[in-house]
């Protein structure tokens, strides 16, 4: 029985990885080593990011929303709780679309929220 090598895998393998790791600078994007070490820290670093990224977005409509809410004459705190009792569904995301874009509707939606 021939012996089997395992050259052409893992040339396709190690070419698999190192084309992920192009830009990337030094030894880092060229020897599989320190690619592949650089590489799975990368995807690390980009899972987390991914988590702060909603954190940071949900901090950003909750910001605008209490602007919008202070424009109308309430804070933030009074608004959201005013229009959960008045059995509003909509989301942070939605409310500050509409506190940017349709001043109008907003300021029903305070007045729903007062009311």
């Amino acid at each position: 029985m021939t012996r089997i090598k395992r050259g052409i895998q893992v040339k396709k393998r190690h070419k698999r990885l190192l084309k992920k790791t192009q830009g990337f600078w030094g030894q880092r994007k060229n020897i599989f080593r320190r690619a592949k070490e650089t590489l799975l820290r990368a995807w690390a670093f980009a899972f987390r990011g991914r988590k702060l990224k909603k954190r940071d977005m949900r901090g950003l409509f909750i910001t605008r929303i209490g602007a919008a809410a202070k424009q109308n004459g309430m804070s933030y705190s009074t608004f959201i709780s005013g229009l959960k009792k008045a059995d509003v569904k909509l989301n942070r995301k939605m409310l500050s679309q509409i506190a940017v874009y349709d001043q109008k509707a907003f300021a029903t939606l305070t007045e729903i929220a007062r009311g």
